[in-house]
């Protein structure tokens, strides 16, 4: 599922709601289930504000992604795994009136025919690109938010609330997604990485520093109202003693395999690897510069094969998702789980580069200040990275909002990616956050950092 997920943004909503979200059928149910304290009543007003300004402010920074008077080339498909932009913007909508609107609040729908267009289901890939004009689209789009907003005012959102934060992080992977899709349209290298000033001196990041990470028990996952389903439940998860790469490996580190001949040698490639390569030869990573004004940035635009290729010729391996977690948010003094490196505190500038703030990667040592407990750099922002883990559900896994969102994807032919890249909005930014990708995919803003037993 994820920003950069579209498989996983593509999957069928099915009928029905899970008990936890409460249902209405209509205003007076929700005016109805109200709690009656003064306490409770403005425990319920604060979320709702929350929820409010935190919508907004989510599509604020999708609207500044469109540019109208290019609509007709962001209905066009750019790459065969990618719904084209147009078709992202509608279904962000269409989902929403689907789950509020017309199931929690017993609306009729606003377009019947946007159910095939729009559904995830519907239609196609290929067949997603004869969309309304923009009016039309924008037209639904701000009907749909301001009847949504408000059914928010009278909602029962202490039984909604984990609904309503998934539609959030729902329209934030969707955009993410439409970040890379419009990369993909562009293909120019100058679209991602501008051309910069020569590196600070300071900035450089040391030759693959690693940390020790040592044995024991960490709580991986989350149960919060924001975790998605295949973040939960949190659970114990052991490790063995282990050191992993203090930050994620670089474009300088990633020239020595290329250098050295790396995507032609097949030692250091798995079998399933290899014969991707064979069938689709590439030489260096998809969103490449070959300046080493970039050499501190982390490697971008690379497939799971890659990233272990690399990580064979280096002399290491990819570490696993639990490994990656505890890395990024254990506290060997507390021994407690951190849910960002840095703390508890919401993604803020200072503390990664993600959110469109800056536009493309930054240096892996921008953000040395925000570091694990344990002193790995970079772990969320900048790049997905890949992982050596299968995803899979955590034991005790229940779906939602419905069966096929995570639960389709379990099986053994997506790897997992953690940590969140430039584009990740900070609704869908955490250590426990999971994505997930089939390993030849390269499309998305993905990296790695490398691992090594003790």
């Amino acid at each position: 599922m994820s920003t950069s997920n579209p498989s996983a943004m593509s999957q069928p909503i099915k009928p029905g709601l899970p008990d936890e979200t409460g249902t209405s059928s209509g205003a007076s149910q929700a005016f109805l289930a109200s709690p009656s304290t003064p306490t409770e009543s403005n425990r319920l007003e604060t979320l709702r504000q929350e929820l409010r300004t935190a919508f907004v402010a989510c599509r604020q920074s999708t609207l500044a992604l469109i540019d109208p008077d290019n609509w007709d080339l962001l209905c066009c498909q750019s790459h065969p795994d990618f719904s084209p932009v147009g078709w992202h913007i509608g279904h962000i909508a269409y989902t929403e009136a689907l789950w509020i609107l017309e199931r929690l609040d017993r609306q009729k729908p606003l377009r019947t025919d946007f159910h095939q267009l729009f559904a995830a289901d519907g239609l196609p890939k290929s067949e997603r690109q004869n969309l309304p004009d923009w009016l039309t689209i924008q037209h639904y789009m701000e009907t749909v938010r301001l009847r949504m907003l408000d059914y928010l005012a009278i909602a029962p959102v202490d039984r909604q609330e984990r609904l309503w934060r998934f539609l959030l992080q729902h329209e934030s992977q969707h955009c993410e997604t439409l970040s890379l899709v419009m990369a993909l349209h562009t293909r120019k290298e100058a679209a991602l990485f501008p051309q910069r000033a020569a590196p600070n001196p300071q900035d450089v990041a040391e030759p693959s520093p690693l940390v020790h990470v040592p044995a024991g028990s960490f709580q991986m996952g989350c149960d919060r109202p924001d975790a998605l389903d295949n973040e939960r439940p949190a659970h114990t998860a052991e490790t063995q003693a282990y050191w992993i790469d203090r930050y994620p490996v670089t474009c300088r580190d990633f020239r020595q395999f290329i250098q050295a001949g790396g995507y032609r040698n097949a030692d250091w490639w798995s079998e399933a690897g290899w014969q991707w390569f064979q069938r689709h030869p590439v030489s260096v990573a998809l969103y490449w510069v070959d300046d080493p004004v970039w050499d501190d940035h982390p490697v971008c635009g690379v497939s799971w094969y890659e990233a272990d290729a690399y990580a064979r010729f280096a002399g290491k391996r990819l570490p696993t998702e639990a490994e990656w977690e505890k890395a990024a948010r254990w506290h060997p003094q507390t021994g407690q789980s951190q849910r960002y490196p840095w703390g508890t505190d919401t993604a803020l500038p200072q503390h990664c580069n993600h959110h469109h703030r800056i536009g493309h990667t930054t240096p892996v040592t921008a953000y040395e200040s925000a570091a694990s407990p344990v002193g790995c750099v970079d772990m969320l922002g900048n790049v997905w990275e890949w992982t050596a883990t299968l995803f899979d559900a955590y034991p005790g896994f229940r779906p939602f909002p419905y069966r096929g969102y995570s639960e389709t994807y379990f099986d053994d032919e997506h790897y997992v990616l953690r940590g969140g890249s430039w584009a990740t909005r900070p609704w869908a930014l955490r250590s426990s956050f999971r994505n997930w990708y089939h390993p030849w995919v390269r499309q998305m803003f993905a990296g790695f950092r490398c691992a090594t037993d003790e």
